[in-house]
């Protein structure tokens, strides 16, 4: 599938690539609402209302921002993540995948729309980042990944070759913004979400497993 040879960069997106987006799908459309709703002592319409609210921000540096969740709800959105925390966990052979990489190749970049208040969560219960020689946020650049401005500036920072990096990505958007800005090799995520059924990404060759990466290489 991949010429190893000709990629000097792998940017591998956190969420529903590495780490199984259960956790987030759950806390952010069920938990969340439900919890908020008890908090807050509110009828039920309060529920959709506000699962209609997260989804109109999804994309956006807000939608990922757990401050912003904090002060527009008046809640501690870290301390309710907390309570359904054990949901955290990789993906399939996400952790083989990074043993392998950190074996074999030379730069492995984490590049998440994550927050920092995210990652402080979520990387002490994973150890993902024994694995990465850098992490990104789109907090850190100020824009969102599915934004042309990200790109460009995430360039500027790693100062990364396009046309000899590899995108790893479960977000449609981002791959696409990817492509845009010239990044050479792309993949998406069959099923981000261990709970979910697949997805169709007409555009992009989908992984299951990362085993079909790790086996060309070898």
């Amino acid at each position: 599938m991949l010429d190893w040879n000709a990629i000097d960069t792998v940017l591998l997106d956190m969420d529903g690539t590495l780490l199984d987006l259960h956790f987030d799908s759950h806390f952010w459309l069920e938990h969340l609402p439900q919890r908020y709703r008890e908090l807050k002592k509110l009828d039920e319409t309060s529920f959709d209302t506000l699962v209609t609210r997260i989804r109109a921000e999804h994309g956006t540096l807000n939608g990922y921002s757990l401050d912003y969740w904090s002060r527009e709800l008046d809640v501690d959105i870290v301390a309710l993540k907390q309570e359904v925390a054990h949901l955290i966990g990789f993906r399939g052979d996400a952790r083989d995948f990074l043993e392998w990489l950190k074996v074999r190749h030379p730069k492995v970049i984490l590049a998440t729309n994550a927050d920092r208040r995210s990652l402080e969560l979520k990387l002490p219960l994973t150890g993902l980042d024994v694995y990465l020689d850098d992490i990104v946020s789109s907090a850190d650049l100020g824009h969102a990944k599915e934004s042309a401005e990200f790109w460009m500036l995430l360039e500027d920072r790693l100062g990364l070759d396009p046309a000899r990096t590899l995108l790893i990505d479960d977000n449609v958007h981002v791959l696409e913004a990817a492509r845009e800005h010239g990044i050479q090799y792309l993949l998406g995520i069959l099923q981000p979400d261990s709970r979910s059924p697949v997805k169709e990404l007409q555009e992009f060759v989908a992984l299951d497993r990362f085993q079909a990466l790790m086996v060309d290489a070898l």
